[in-house]
Order: structure tokens, then sequence, then C-alpha cells
């Protein structure tokens, strides 16, 4: 799995990955297919070429993560590309609320190393994320009770 904190290391990287979605689509509903192409050039052969759906938190408190569901690539060579199709699960959805927020990726892992390319993604209802911190007056006026005539 990808380091959840920015990428690293700042200096010049001669590797290149690539993670290219299908019709450049970044948000999904549970159920639909996540599908497209992953790319890589590096200066030798890997020992090991996996894609990645999985999802990771980031906020306040200890980080989870989990890899939902992994496609490793047969017979690589240091150059060349593999597709991946995985099926959005019904859960959890992608969220964003004031001390942590559940994110979606699909990652390009290359071993031995630490050599990983993300692209996060969003999975929900709506193909949206859900924002917990979004509450106007008219949501919590809709939330609290009618008043009653005694």
């Amino acid at each position: 799995m990808c380091p959840t904190s920015s990428r690293l290391p700042s200096f010049p990287v001669a590797d290149s990955l690539q993670i290219q979605l299908e019709e450049n689509r970044t948000g999904f509903r549970p159920g639909e297919r996540i599908r497209g192409r992953a790319e890589w050039s590096l200066d030798a052969a890997p020992a090991k070429v996996a894609i990645h759906l999985c999802w990771f938190t980031r906020g306040k408190g200890t980080t989870d993560t989990e890899v939902v569901e992994e496609k490793t690539l047969e017979n690589v060579a240091p150059r060349g590309q593999g597709t991946f199709d995985f099926r959005a699960p019904d859960q959890p959805y992608s969220f964003s609320g004031g001390l942590i927020s559940l994110i979606w990726a699909v990652e390009l892992v290359i071993e031995p190393g630490d050599n990983c390319e993300r692209m996060e993604i969003t999975i929900g209802p709506e193909a949206k994320e859900i924002d917990l911190t979004a509450t106007t007056a008219e949501e919590s006026a809709a939330q609290l009770p009618s008043p009653r005539v005694i």
C-alpha cells in the first residue's frame, strides 16, 4: 500500500508509474465497475507488480487502511502495462468529517522497494463523497421535531 502522506520522496525518481481510469472517471456508485490501465517504466524488472483497490483514513488519530482487492500481474518486464477491473464495494462510503476522512484509491505497487502510484477515487450512493461537515440551516431545521400544541 502507498504511504498515506504526501508523495515521498521529494527528490527526482527515474521510474515512471501511471494509472489511467476508464473515461477519466473518479466517482463510482457501489456495484459499478472501476476499470483502467496501469503503466510502468523501471530501471530493472520488478519482482512483483500489483494493482490495489483500497481505502485509507486521513485525519486525527491512527490511520486505518485496507486493501479490498488486488490484481497481481504475471511475468512483468521493466516496462509494461496491465489492465484492471474492480467492482466498487457496497461499503464503506467515501466521507469527509471534521476529524477524519475515508478515501478510496486505486494503487500501482512495485516490489521490491517503495515505488507506488495512487489515484484517489470516490465511492458513494451518488458517486460522491459524503460530507459530514455540511449542515445548512435548512438541513438543521428539517432534523428538528415539529412543534406540538398541548
